[in-house]
């Protein structure tokens, strides 16, 4: 059997207010190639499709012409929710994708239909698992989708499983792994898919992370051990992140941050036979609009780039040492010579000035960002900024008041 695993498409996804749709079209055209001249049996999408939890239309769109241009009747579609995907919406679509090849999984407790579904049957399934049969293989695949904790205490519910409930994150996330894992048979091609953060995977920046802290890592011991090859989702920079396991984070198609430019993306060609190890090959993906960080003498020298790069197709961001703050004509020239320039940024000298020491315990969250913002980009933040911040310390804190409950 042979699968492509990606994940973090995050269609939708902006670059500082630039739309990145343009290159995600490219990309999953290129995708639907790649998956036709490579004979894929079996695609996995390990989540995070949508970079938010209501996407434009645009993006839905993009989303389900490609997934119906990819299955055709003669392949499996496996996509999971990610932590930026909402799971009810993702699966919504489930009664007719099915019908194409296509299974949509939403929570950890999802259940696939079983049945004859065209090219492809479902033999068994039960929360979390499914066992698919495509071109007289068999393969068991344990699916884990993002778990948040919410979603992990509606799992171990009752009084009996309270025990359970009082374990580690890692803990409890390897224990529905290792129960999964029983469905794994010698006769089987054995997978398994996730969205989540396994200690050692490193991270690149333009991912927001499951939550501050560390506690929602999973340990890799907690990984499923049985599996010939474990197909992860969150992180963006493609990575295998254990020596001792068939673990791999796809990452993302495209650079999403100034952080990931020196990142090259792939997703993984996986060549699975039953009892055998995983054959992995990378295959890459085209940079669609490189990201560069211009870092100038003055304001003369970025106008010389301006001009160097004006008929090449980029996303520049531009630091700029000067003595005093840049003429606005000048920062307007800039931009109408190199279109796409996300920032430009002023290094003045008293950047290098000691921080006045002061307790921040007196200061709202609100005023630490104003403060933080000011120091790093030399401009207070715009309404529309710190109406986004403070959007998003709600939603972490509505997060985490859900969690203690």
């Amino acid at each position: 059997m042979r699968i492509l695993h990606t994940s973090d498409w995050h269609l939708g996804k902006s670059l500082e207010n630039f739309s990145r749709i343009e290159e995600q079209e490219k990309f999953l055209e290129d995708f639907v190639q790649m998956v036709e001249e490579n004979n894929v049996d079996l695609v996995i999408i390990a989540g995070d499709i949508y970079d938010s939890s209501n996407p434009p239309a645009r993006a839905e769109m993009l989303f389900y012409t490609t997934l119906k241009k990819l299955s055709n009747g003669e392949r499996v579609i496996l996509v999971i929710a990610g932590n930026h995907d909402n799971p009810e919406r993702l699966s919504a679509a489930s009664p007719l994708a099915y019908e194409h090849g296509v299974i949509l999984l939403g929570t950890p407790k999802s259940i696939a239909p079983k049945g004859d579904f065209g090219k492809f049957k479902i033999l068994d399934s039960g929360e979390g698992f499914l066992e698919i049969e495509l071109k007289g293989e068999k393969a068991v695949i344990i699916a884990l989708p993002y778990p948040s904790e919410k979603r992990l205490n509606e799992i171990f519910t009752s009084e009996l499983e309270e025990e359970k409930r009082q374990k580690s994150y890692s803990e409890r996330v390897g224990e529905i792994f290792n129960d999964l894992s029983k469905k794994y048979r010698e006769d089987t091609i054995n997978i398994a898919v996730s969205h989540i953060f396994v200690a050692g995977g490193e991270e690149s920046g333009s991912e927001r992370p499951i939550q501050l802290g560390g506690s929602f890592t999973v340990e890799i011991r907690h990984l499923p051990q049985k599996a010939q090859y474990i197909a992860l989702g969150h992180l963006h920079k493609p990575q295998r992140i254990s020596s001792t396991l068939p673990a791999y984070y796809s990452g993302s198609p495209l650079q999403y941050s100034k952080s990931e430019m020196n990142h090259s993306k792939c997703a993984y060609l996986v060549d699975l036979k039953v009892g055998e190890p995983a054959l992995v090959k990378e295959i890459y993906f085209k940079n669609y609009k490189p990201i560069e960080v211009f870092r100038c003498n003055g304001i003369e020298e970025a106008l010389e780039i301006c001009n160097e790069y004006r008929d090449k197709d980029i996303w520049a961001y531009f630091e700029i040492k000067t003595e005093s703050p840049l003429p606005s004509s000048k920062i307007k020239e800039m931009k109408s010579i190199l279109p796409d320039i996300v920032e430009i940024k002023p290094i003045l000298p008293e950047d290098e000035m000691e921080i006045e020491d002061y307790e921040i315990d007196d200061k709202s969250v609100k005023e630490l960002f104003e403060e933080f913002y000011l120091k790093e980009n030399k401009i207070p933040p715009t309404e529309e900024v710190l109406e986004l911040f403070m959007s998003i310390v709600k939603e972490e804190d509505e997060e985490d008041e859900t969690s203690e409950a």
